[in-house]
């Protein structure tokens, strides 16, 4: 009996141990256990690979672009003289009273002794002069008295005798052209104020115009600014300007300009001068010089004195001044704009014997064109 109580004892230890095993091995081993590692295998050491330095960014710097030439400026083309004739004739005939006048006048039933006086007097106001007004009314009081004073009979004959004091016969010609390979010269003179300066730009365009190479001298070197506007004139129509120190000796730069102009074979310089009172003897002096300095090279082709239309009597002495110094050879009336002032056509050519060439009507680049006697009565009498 007591071997029974040993026995079971014995079985209850064992499934007691049993049980308690099966319990750990659950609560130990949720999962298989991490093998053993082996002994053989050398763990790799942490790799020690150094790695190349990033480059930093590559930064692209633009070259700088060279900087472009300058364009080259548009030149102008100047209008040709045949064209300017007609619209500076139109011009004028809108604007002139003098033939509206004189023709209201001839037109009247009975030409009395009344109706003579008002054309003498319409004809010195104009700026005529007393010499040529009288030999007008004289020749047109003798033809309409013999012709018949018909309204359209006084016109042409009004046309034949105006044409006859401006004078078809004179030689208005620019000399512009020198002997053999010199150029030709062009010396332009004239007081302050007349519009000088703009008249040698001008006559530029005109020489241009008529496919001559030209040169222009800005020998003004009295004046602030003369200089750069002649080649503001010069660079519209390609036209290179020769200038000087201002304030420099005027004669000095003419005779450069001229020399350069012979060295390179050009067909016309252009010479421009100091606007000189006409009362002032040393600066008519200094004008004298500048042309007998250009004449150690050349013979200077042409003096052109520039006269302004509006200023009547007084445009009369100065050309009278300045032909005593520089021998004027032909006028350029500025500003003839058909104020009645135009009769300073006949009174300057009458004075001095020397024809008008060129005649101004406007402040416009092409607004000079030639004088041509003809053209001019009949704008006066549209």
């Amino acid at each position: 009996m007591q071997e029974w109580i040993y026995l079971v004892i014995g079985i209850a230890v064992v499934g007691v141990l049993a049980i308690a095993g099966f319990v750990t091995t659950r609560v130990r081993r949720p999962g298989r256990l991490p093998e053993k590692a082996s002994t053989d295998v050398i763990t790799p050491a942490p790799s020690t690979t150094v790695e190349a330095p990033t480059a930093p960014p590559t930064v692209e710097v633009e070259t700088p672009e060279a900087p472009a030439e300058p364009a080259a400026p548009t030149l102008e083309t100047p209008e040709k003289p045949a064209s300017r004739l007609v619209r500076l004739r139109q011009r004028l005939a809108g604007s002139n009273a003098l033939g509206r006048g004189l023709l209201g006048l001839l037109s009247r039933d009975q030409l009395d002794e009344d109706t003579w006086e008002a054309i003498e007097d319409l004809l010195i106001g104009a700026d005529i002069g007393v010499a040529p007004t009288q030999e007008l009314v004289e020749n047109l009081r003798t033809r309409l008295r013999v012709e018949g004073g018909q309204a359209a009979d006084a016109r042409a004959v009004l046309r034949e005798e105006l044409i006859n004091l401006v004078d078809p016969t004179m030689d208005r010609a620019l000399k512009v052209s020198g002997e053999g390979d010199a150029p030709g010269v062009v010396l332009v003179v004239g007081v302050n104020g007349t519009g000088k300066t703009t008249t040698v730009g001008k006559i530029a365009r005109i020489l241009v115009a008529d496919e001559r190479t030209t040169l222009l001298a800005a020998a003004d070197t009295f004046r602030a600014a003369a200089a750069d506007q002649l080649s503001t004139w010069g660079e519209r129509v390609g036209v290179e300007v020769v200038r000087g120190p201002e304030g420099g000796d005027p004669a000095s730069v003419a005779f450069d300009a001229v020399k350069e102009g012979i060295d390179r074979g050009v067909d016309t310089v252009v010479v421009d001068t100091a606007g000189r009172l006409q009362n002032k003897q040393g600066l008519m002096d200094e004008l004298g010089k500048v042309k007998r300095v250009i004449e150690k090279q050349t013979p200077v082709t042409e003096v052109l004195l520039v006269l302004d239309a509006t200023t009547g009597q007084n445009g009369l002495i100065q050309a009278k001044v300045f032909s005593e110094v520089v021998d004027v050879t032909g006028i350029a009336l500025t500003k003839l704009d058909g104020s009645a002032k135009g009769g300073i056509v006949v009174a300057v050519q009458r004075q001095l014997g020397v024809p008008v060439k060129l005649v101004g009507l406007g402040e416009g680049p092409d607004d000079l064109a030639p004088f041509d006697p003809a053209a001019f009565v009949d704008a006066l009498l549209s």
